[in-house]
């Protein structure tokens, strides 16, 4: 038979059981969404909590209404100039046959376009942690559709669209270490260069005002990212898929490790907010290398992470950038690693023949590497920066001073996370007989000794 040539019976079947597994999948990567609003919201002041879930909250409903009227097209339509792809069919996902399958694959276009939805949705929300307490929510919105359309759509081609340049160099980024993490973590860098920082960044304490939030959050997400990696491969015919998520869990848990050990070494306490930060840096790492490493590569993969990044969260003191909840040192830095040590951990065993410098293959795969992450990393930030300006110099990006010290929740939102107004409980008293006040000649020694007892 010549090469190119397929019949009937060697072509893809429908798969059921890959077809209710991805759908699954895609389910646990948008359970990721409400989990990084959870893993942000425990990490902000109580004033800014309602607004840093609702950062996230909103991508849901402005990415999907994007996705599905030209987003899916440009990310995986037919290539154009290997930077953009475009197919009329995909327009409002209007085109498309219920059981067309995705090409090569046995599922359907719907299928795939719906879990490849969900990565679209959580990447802008990841930007969100960089920005708390600061920045109006319609801004928000606004930067969130620019971002998607010029940002992530383009890129998600680069790397996973059959024609984008990334994806016919060789560059391996088996869930999005570049695609999400790397563009996330690049796009917060350049848009807290602009906006700048919070009122009282490096004076006044802002510590998280609900750890069990943020450990529940962390749960969350990484419980989400075992849909997000293992179903990268969408389906479970040769074993990789498993793989994937042996290697997620492996890594997750040496990163944690590693971070809570730097935290213990450096500040004397192993602390819940180093282990939930600790267990992201390591899913942010191996979500890049996990098809391309064995599990003792999983392990180096997750603590050489967890470690840089512990390290890596200081920078923006040192260097005087306000990265509210670390998304640069935690993604930006858990990306670029993860993405790298695919150039020295790649065995050529499991995702692809691709070799790593530590398995006998040279720098070939680490140059690749490091071409798509240098690429991601410099557009995203130069794009999100003009973004960012572009957004304040017309309806500004900024809520005021005032508003910022006194709680962007009741400014933005006209709600607060916390009612105590009925704390205590209880019924009413009933109304008692007056007590006769103090002779007027005691009654300013009376409110002296008040006084006195207020204030201690």
């Amino acid at each position: 038979m010549p090469p190119g040539i397929t019949i009937a019976a060697d072509a893809p079947q429908l798969s059921a059981a890959n077809t209710g597994f991805m759908l699954i999948c895609s389910a646990l990567v948008m359970l990721m969404t409400p989990g990084l609003a959870f893993f942000y919201g425990g990490m902000v002041r109580v004033k800014s909590t309602l607004n840093m879930l609702m950062m996230s909250f909103i991508s849901l409903g402005i990415v999907t209404i994007l996705w599905v009227l030209y987003g899916f097209s440009i990310a995986f339509g037919t290539d154009h100039g290997s930077l953009i792809g475009w197919s009329s069919d995909y327009v409002g996902l209007s085109g498309i046959g219920l059981t067309e399958l995705w090409d090569g694959y046995t599922i359907p276009v719907y299928v795939f376009a719906v879990f490849q939805l969900m990565f679209a949705i959580i990447t802008p929300a990841l930007i969100s942690g960089a920005l708390a307490d600061r920045v109006k929510f319609t801004a928000w919105a606004l930067f969130v559709a620019l971002w998607a359309t010029i940002v992530y759509f383009p890129v998600a081609h680069w790397v996973w669209g059959t024609g984008g340049w990334a994806f016919e160099l060789g560059v391996i980024d088996f869930a999005g270490g570049t695609a999400v993490h790397i563009n996330a973590g690049a796009a917060a860098l350049g848009v807290i260069l602009v906006i700048g920082k919070r009122v009282g960044f490096k004076k006044d304490p802002m510590r998280p005002h609900s750890l069990p939030l943020v450990m529940l959050g962390a749960a969350l997400l990484w419980f989400g990212w075992f849909g997000f990696n293992a179903g990268s491969w969408l389906g479970n015919d040769d074993g990789v898929g498993a793989m994937m998520f042996l290697n997620t869990q492996v890594a997750t848990a040496a990163a944690m490790l590693a971070w809570l050990a730097y935290e213990k070494i450096r500040h004397g306490a192993f602390t819940t907010l180093g282990a939930a930060s600790g267990a992201v840096a390591g899913l942010v790492a191996i979500t890049p290398a996990g098809g391309s490493v064995s599990p003792l590569g999983a392990i180096a993969v997750g603590a050489i992470a967890g470690l840089l990044c512990a390290m890596a969260v200081g920078l923006k003191f040192k260097f005087g950038y306000d990265d509210s909840l670390d998304v640069v040192g935690v993604h930006l830095v858990g990306g670029v690693v993860g993405s790298l040590l695919v150039g020295f951990f790649a065995t050529g065993g499991v995702q692809s023949d691709a070799k790593g410098l530590f398995y006998g293959g040279g720098l070939e795969q680490l140059g690749k590497q490091a071409a798509g992450v240098g690429a991601v990393l410099v557009y995203s930030m130069i794009a999100s920066a003009i973004l960012a300006l572009l957004v304040d110099k017309t309806i500004g990006m900024r809520v005021s001073e005032d508003e910022e010290v006194g709680g962007i929740d009741q400014v933005q939102h006209a709600e607060t996370a916390y009612d105590f107004s009925g704390a205590g409980g209880g019924t009413a008293p009933r109304t008692a007989a007056p007590v006769p006040g103090p002779p007027a000649q005691d009654a300013g020694k009376a409110a002296n000794e008040k006084n006195k007892r207020v204030d201690a």
